[in-house]
């Protein structure tokens, strides 16, 4: 064997023991129960705040508001991450998520100053999302009313 065919053998030899293994069934699983927890908690807190005389849509709202500051917490602390990485894509329940993404991304860009790192970057990761969402919305209620004003809704 040559020095360069086995340079070669010892590469890939390095890149097996390095490279991460996975497996499917697993990370299905934690991502199932982490997500599974999310909106468990998010239960806990709607019927916490209905026992608590709140109606339904009131509890709800605080719901949303308690996630989305669990999350944003846990991002500063930098507990986050690390459940994120533990639940994969059970983690990115999309309230918390997205709290996640948007906190990150000021988090990460806070040392370039208020306006340039915070104020431009921090919606990098939630901006698609918001435009997208905020795009859609207009063209759909836009359907809608024509829809309506020939008399088909």
């Amino acid at each position: 064997m040559n020095p360069n065919e086995e340079q070669k053998q010892e590469y890939q030899e390095y890149v097996k023991q390095v490279t991460p293994t996975h497996s499917l069934p697993k990370e299905m699983l934690k991502a199932f129960l982490l997500g599974g927890l999310i909106c468990t908690l998010g239960q806990l807190i709607v019927n916490t705040g209905i026992h608590m005389g709140l109606d339904e849509d009131t509890a709800k709202t605080w719901c949303s508001i308690l996630l989305v500051f669990l999350s944003v917490l846990l991002t500063g602390l930098n507990i986050y991450p690390s459940i994120a990485k533990w639940g994969g894509a059970g983690a990115l329940v999309p309230i918390t998520g997205f709290a996640n993404g948007v906190a990150s991304s000021a988090i990460e860009y806070k040392k370039e100053g208020q306006v340039f790192g915070i104020g431009s970057k921090i919606f990098s990761i939630a901006g698609p999302v918001i435009l997208y969402g905020v795009f859609t919305s207009w063209i759909l209620g836009l359907i809608y009313w024509a829809l309506k004003a020939v008399g088909l809704v």
